[in-house]
């Protein structure tokens, strides 16, 4: 036996290799976990637009909102009262216009997609609101200035039955 032999190290059975791999699955999980509790899905592509109408919202000195037809100027309905999904959609595009120095010259578009679903967009900021993911009654609010009873009716009933 050689006296300058180093004593055995005893076998690491799982290893540091194995230890970082182990750590880099925890934090995937733990990443994936947050965003879909945070209610983050993946993007996936619209269905196609088959209704479509650019819309002004204006204040009224009696404090009603006219929503009016940017391509006819046509006033198609006064708001009047609480309004609070309503008011809250169109405060939320103010602010983000605001932040972006936009006036409030460009119309808003709704669109109605061939699912039944209802997105409203702002061409000035890029930012978007999918409506019917507040629920058939909201959503219903602005499908009815898309013109059609049909869409209305549809937008009504699209994802009854999930929470």
């Amino acid at each position: 036996m050689n006296a300058h032999a180093a004593p055995a190290q005893p076998a690491d059975p799982i290893g540091r290799r194995g230890l970082l791999l182990a750590a880099i699955a925890a934090a995937s999980l733990a990443g994936v976990a947050a965003a879909r509790l945070s209610g983050w899905r993946p993007a996936s592509a619209d269905a196609p637009t088959v209704q479509q109408r650019r819309l002004h919202f204006l204040d009224r000195p009696d404090g009603g909102i006219a929503v009016v037809d940017a391509d006819s100027g046509a006033t198609l309905d006064v708001v009047h009262g609480e309004q609070g999904f309503l008011r809250g959609v169109l405060r939320s595009m103010a602010r983000e216009r605001r932040r972006q120095d936009q006036g409030t010259r460009t119309p808003l578009e709704l669109h109605g997609r061939s699912d039944g679903r209802l997105t409203l967009l702002d061409p000035a900021t890029g930012r978007r609101i999918d409506l019917e993911s507040f629920g058939p009654t909201n959503a219903a609010v602005f499908a009815r200035w898309l013109g059609s009873p049909a869409t209305a009716a549809r937008a009504a009933t699209t994802n009854q039955g999930t929470p």
